[in-house]
């Protein structure tokens, strides 16, 4: 996330529990346990253990400190800080943010709204050097970018990708990126959780209507703050696992809920920026919310009934070729609107469909432009398949 651009940060409400304590029990039996731990000759220590592990265990902790250590000194060096000059109407201004260098031919990746309108990007090494970078690839989809360097210059140390799609929630990662402009910052944490999505626009204007939805998000309590967008979520192991892009707060800075892109998905469209400076998205042209059993019952579907209902279809696309139905409403007279329900998607290419996740993820992951995929529906409760051919969004 950069200063003076869009932070990629949602407001969310602040429970500050701040100050509390927790009050000593008026009953007598609470006191005199009080009493007699205070009383006996030596300190009584109560020490909780993690994962089986007593924190006075000094070779645990030393092998965990080392590890951190070592994680830092491979990975760091491919963390890069990323500053940017970009008009913003009359005036010209800066912000920055992080990236991780791809390869040893000069490609960088970062996040597309680091570097999104930018007029001049430099790049500053942990070694201290720097380098004028020039875009080679953005998308806004999946908000990645590939910038480039002259690798004559610069020793480039590739990052080292894990296996996003092994991850599991309680895993321990560490974040590397600049928030704020620190460089080289380190933080560590654990997955919270997985399968989450994350919705960007393609525009810096307030007034955008455009919206994308990447699936399959991280979510980590490592900190993540304004400047680290574009830097490394890494495994134990000191594997990349993923692209660090936003957080929820309501202060603009860390809340303990950071949004991570995986690297499955990274891997999947860096090559093709690297190669063609852009990605063709598959799309289906519509837009659903998951089925809630209160939806269910205002539709007079089967109880525990799971899917997609389809909310609007865009005109022209896939979906609307395909004459799939979207929601409607309809003002009969004030104050009161009659809803239309449209069709109810239940499995895609006979996988089931149990919320608007797992069909973008689908189609995000599993299919290309041109592609033609079978839609199982609900259309006023009863079942049929429709054929719909995949058009690039």
């Amino acid at each position: 996330m950069k200063a003076f651009k869009k932070t990629m940060i949602f407001a969310v409400g602040l429970l500050l529990l701040a100050g509390c304590a927790v009050p000593f029990a008026s009953s007598t039996s609470s006191s005199q346990a009080v009493a007699d731990a205070t009383s006996t000759e030596e300190p009584v220590v109560q020490l909780v253990s993690y994962a089986g592990v007593s924190p006075s265990d000094s070779s645990v902790i030393g092998t965990l400190q080392n590890a951190f250590r070592s994680i830092y000194t491979s990975v760091n060096p491919s963390v890069v800080n990323i500053q940017v000059t970009e008009a913003y109407g009359f005036s010209v201004v800066s912000g920055e943010g992080s990236g991780f260098v791809w390869d040893t031919e000069g490609d960088i990746v970062t996040n597309n709204h680091v570097v999104e309108g930018a007029i001049n990007i430099t790049v500053l090494f942990s070694d201290g050097t720097s380098a004028e970078a020039q875009v080679v690839g953005t998308d806004a989809q999946s908000d990645l970018a590939v910038i480039k360097v002259d690798p004559s210059e610069h020793e480039l140390i590739p990052v080292t990708t894990g296996d996003s799609q092994a991850v599991q929630v309680g895993d321990l990662v560490i974040a590397i990126g600049n928030p704020y402009g620190l460089s080289g910052t380190m933080t560590q944490g654990i997955v919270s959780a997985l399968s989450r999505s994350l919705t960007v626009d393609d525009s810096d204007s307030p007034w955008s209507q455009v919206n994308y939805t990447i699936p399959d998000i991280i979510q980590t309590d490592a900190a993540i703050n304004p400047g680290n967008s574009g830097g490394v979520l890494v495994n134990v192991d000191g594997e990349v696992i993923g692209v660090t892009a936003a957080i929820q707060s309501s202060t603009n800075s860390n809340a303990g809920i950071g949004f991570v892109i995986p690297m499955h998905i990274v891997e999947k469209v860096v090559p093709v920026l690297i190669e063609k400076g852009k990605f063709e998205h598959p799309s289906l042209g519509l837009s659903g919310t998951t089925l809630t059993p209160s939806l269910v019952s205002a539709m007079d579907l089967e109880s525990g009934t799971q899917g997609v209902l389809i909310t609007s279809i865009q005109a022209g696309g896939a979906a609307a070729r395909a004459d799939l139905v979207p929601t409607t409403q309809q003002f009969t007279r004030p104050g009161r609107v009659t809803t239309t329900y449209g069709d109810v998607v239940t499995a895609i290419d006979g996988r089931k469909v149990t919320g608007y996740e797992d069909l973008v993820s689908y189609i995000f992951n599993s299919t290309e432009v041109g592609q033609v995929v079978s839609l199982t529906i609900l259309r006023d409760g009863e079942q049929m398949t429709v054929q719909v051919t995949l058009q690039a969004d």
